[in-house]
């Protein structure tokens, strides 16, 4: 999913080293790494391969995926350690969640027009219905790196936390390169490794909802932090009109139904970018009240939320943790 962009600014550089930044485009969606080596030691291309081998296993827009092949199948298949990783995730944060985040609204979001294939009506209540019969994690199985489904038409989308997992394959593999301070962020979805060579702090701009405008973005607070990762998930920006209405691209796997609820966006923080990504679309569930509850409870886990009040207006707030993080308001 097209999640909220995050602003990365890198300014000092120390003398023995030097910033290198590498800008592509993948996953249907622009991608930034920015590192300080003493050369550059990771290129463009060697991230382009990472990104190319993800795709291949978890791109829904890609028929001979991993996954394409999964939801085409009968009773499932082998799949590689990539896709094996991200759905022991997903069944994690299911559980966690109570069903919050489920993967297997493929056919939901396919038919509400976020999927892979454009749609020319929407879903009525009949359609709906049937289609959930079709929907539920417990219709899934993974033993070692085999992946089983209970009924031939069930169907995953992983665009809900691939892109964070993405994030975090190329961090690990500028780690394993021996590099120590960088910014790695694919389509909005940030993870950090830090500070600069020189002691001074990473400064990474949350972007929201213009006060002004629901539709129009700004920088709504600026961060700093060591290590860890960044995402967010939001309404405002991603939707399809419906008359004067708007149908946002979260659907609740419970009802078959666009989440309409107080929640406008959800900036999650957490150690690694998969776990991010993965609570930031199911706290998009959740009521203000219930979204602090529940990432009070996750350890090492802090929110930034944009909700509507009763009235209509906009309002945030955010834990004590991330509060600590923020440099500019």
């Amino acid at each position: 999913m097209l999640l909220l962009p995050l602003l990365i600014s890198l300014f000092t550089k120390k003398a023995d080293q030097q910033q290198y930044s590498i800008h592509g485009y993948a996953q249907g969606t622009d991608y930034s790494v920015k590192y300080f080596a003493t050369d550059s030691i990771v290129t463009k291309a060697s991230i382009d391969s990472i990104l190319i081998k993800i795709d291949s296993s978890m791109s829904l827009y890609k028929p001979y995926s991993q996954i394409s092949q999964f939801n085409r199948s009968q009773t499932g298949m082998r799949i590689d350690d990539h896709f094996a990783a991200v759905m022991r995730k997903s069944f994690e944060v299911y559980q966690k969640t109570n069903g919050k985040f489920d993967v297997t609204v493929a056919p939901l979001v396919q038919a509400w027009g976020f999927g892979p294939k454009p749609v020319t009506v929407f879903p009525d209540s009949a359609q709906i219905k049937l289609l959930l019969q079709n929907v539920g994690m417990d219709n899934l199985s993974l033993k070692g790196n085999y992946l089983k489904k209970k009924k031939p038409a069930i169907t995953i989308d992983l665009n809900g936390i691939a892109q964070g997992y993405s994030v975090d394959v190329v961090a690990d593999y500028l780690l394993k390169k021996g590099i120590r301070s960088f910014i790695v962020e694919i389509g909005g979805e940030l993870r950090v490794e830090g500070p600069k060579p020189d002691g001074s702090v990473m400064r990474i701009g949350i972007e929201g909802p213009a006060a002004s405008s629901i539709d129009e973005p700004e920088i709504r607070h600026v961060l700093s932090f060591s290590t860890g990762a960044i995402t967010t998930s939001g309404n405002y920006r991603k939707y399809l009109q419906r008359g004067k209405g708007k149908i946002a691209h979260l659907i609740n796997p419970k009802t078959g139904y666009p989440l309409d609820n107080q929640l406008i966006s959800a900036t999650i923080f957490a150690k690694d970018a998969i776990t991010a990504d993965g609570y930031d679309n199911a706290v998009m569930a959740m009521s203000v009240e219930e979204a602090l509850a529940f990432v009070a409870s996750q350890k090492g886990m802090e929110a930034y939320l944009i909700y509507h009040r009763k009235d209509g207006s906009v309002a945030d707030t955010l834990t004590n943790g991330f509060r600590k993080m923020i440099l500019i308001k």
